[in-house]
């Protein structure tokens, strides 16, 4: 068979035809179309990477964020811890110091109420004591010991200091004195002359002597020289006794 070049050259053409065509309208319609959807794929990527970034940015925000807040969480729960335990030193050193004071009142108190007790135990027994002696005394009272005691405070009369004899003078120096004896018993004209000269040699002039009796002296004799109180009794004594062993009180005594 032979080659009919015409033929041959005419398919070429229609080749090359059929090759501009399909170039032409099909092979750069689906290249334009591939190109764009290219484009559209690396769009989507890089908005996908952009979303990525923001979502690593956003990632990197809360984690340091939320170690932000967990540095934040522990200071506050530290401090927090600070302020209880701050708190619970102040209460428990404010509850020793009331129980510190509670204890302090409840020793003073008691410490009061035994003091009260032992003087009212003291009052009790000084006071029996002071009864005891009382009644002791009575017993013993007797004209025999009252003349001895008249003679006592004639000796004691004898025997006061200058300076007390000055003194008692210079009392009885503005008026004339008066001059009270008291005795438990009636003093016999001797003893009253006795004892009106100790008087008189005491304060230096005459004197008028006012004699009385009171039971209550048990026994011996009071002398009011003016404003001065002298004796020697078993009343006063005891007295003396019983305020002597008694205590002195802190009020008193301040």
């Amino acid at each position: 068979m032979e080659l009919d070049w015409s033929t041959f050259a005419l398919e070429i053409i229609n080749f090359l035809v059929l090759v501009w065509l399909l170039k032409r309208l099909l092979y750069k319609p689906v290249l334009s179309a591939i190109a764009g959807r290219k484009a559209d794929i690396q769009r989507t990527l890089s908005e996908a990477e952009k979303l990525r970034k923001e979502a690593q940015t956003l990632r990197e925000q809360y984690e340091h964020r939320q170690a932000g807040w967990g540095q934040e969480r522990e200071k506050a729960r530290s401090q927090m811890l600070e302020e209880v335990n701050a708190e619970r030193v102040r209460l428990l050193a404010a509850l020793r110091s009331s129980l510190d004071q509670e204890r302090e009142k409840a020793r003073a108190l008691e410490e009061r109420r035994l003091s009260e007790l032992t003087r009212q135990v003291e009052d009790i027994a000084i006071t029996q004591g002071g009864e005891f002696a009382a009644r002791l005394l009575s017993r013993l009272a007797s004209a025999e010991l009252e003349i001895r005691l008249v003679e006592m405070i004639i000796e004691d009369l004898r025997e006061l200091s200058e300076e007390r004899r000055q003194a008692i003078r210079t009392a009885c120096a503005k008026a004339d004195p008066s001059v009270i004896v008291s005795s438990a018993h009636v003093l016999s004209q001797s003893q009253r002359d006795s004892l009106t000269e100790a008087v008189q040699l005491l304060i230096g002039r005459a004197v008028h002597c006012e004699w009385r009796e009171d039971a209550h002296l048990l026994a011996g004799i009071r002398l009011s020289l003016g404003p001065w109180m002298l004796g020697a009794n078993l009343q006063d004594e005891l007295k003396f006794f019983t305020e002597a062993l008694r205590p002195v009180s802190p009020t008193h005594a301040s």
